[in-house]
C-alpha cells in the first residue's frame, strides 16, 4: 500500500497504532546503521533509503528524477515490509541473510526477491537488520547497480 504523505513523519503518524512502534524501531534501525552517503526520503510511497542525485547524478533506470532506491520500509496490509535492493542484486549477501536469520528468529524467513516480510511485529530481528543495513556501501551498491544495468542491456 503506497502513501501519499509527503514526509516521513506524516507517514509513521498515519499508520495504525499498533504499526507505530515497530516501524519507528525499524527506521530508528536502519538510520543508525546505514552507511554515510544514503539519505532518508520518501520513496514510492513508502520510507525510502536512497543514493541522492548528489552522488550519484543518474537516478533511477525507471525514473531518473528519482534518486537510486536501495531500503525501503513499509506497513502492508498484514505485514511490515523491508525492500533491501542489494539482497535481490548480491547472492552472497542473500545467502549470508537466509543463513543468519534462523539464529536471529523462531519464525520462518518469509521474503520474495528482496522483500521481506514481517507478519508479526514483535518478531523483527532488529540486530540482524542492524547488521544487514551495514553490509553494503553506498559505492558497493552504485557498482552493483551499475553492473546489473550493463548485464540487462
Amino acid at each position: 500500500m503506497q502513501s501519499k504523505a509527503q514526509n516521513v513523519e506524516d507517514y509513521i503518524n498515519e499508520l495504525p497504532e499498533d504499526r507505530k512502534i515497530p516501524m519507528n524501531k525499524l527506521r530508528e534501525t536502519i538510520l543508525a546503521n546505514i552507511p554515510k552517503g544514503f539519505t532518508e526520503e520518501m520513496s514510492y510511497g513508502m520510507i525510502g533509503y536512497v543514493v541522492p542525485h548528489s552522488i550519484y547524478p543518474n537516478g533511477y533506470h525507471c525514473n531518473p528524477k528519482l534518486a537510486l532506491p536501495f531500503i525501503n520500509l513499509a506497513s502492508q496490509k498484514k505485514f511490515i515490509a523491508l525492500y533491501h535492493m542489494g539482497i535481490y542484486a548480491n547472492p552472497e549477501l542473500l545467502k549470508w541473510f537466509t543463513d543468519e536469520f534462523p539464529k536471529h528468529s523462531s519464525q520462518k524467513l518469509d521474503m520474495g526477491k528482496s522483500c521481506i516480510r514481517f507478519k508479526k511485529a514483535d518478531q523483527i530481528p532488529f540486530d540482524l537488520i542492524a547488521e544487514l543495513v551495514q553490509k553494503m556501501s553506498v559505492a558497493e551498491w552504485i557498482a552493483i547497480y551499475e553492473s546489473q544495468m550493463k548485464k540487462s542491456k
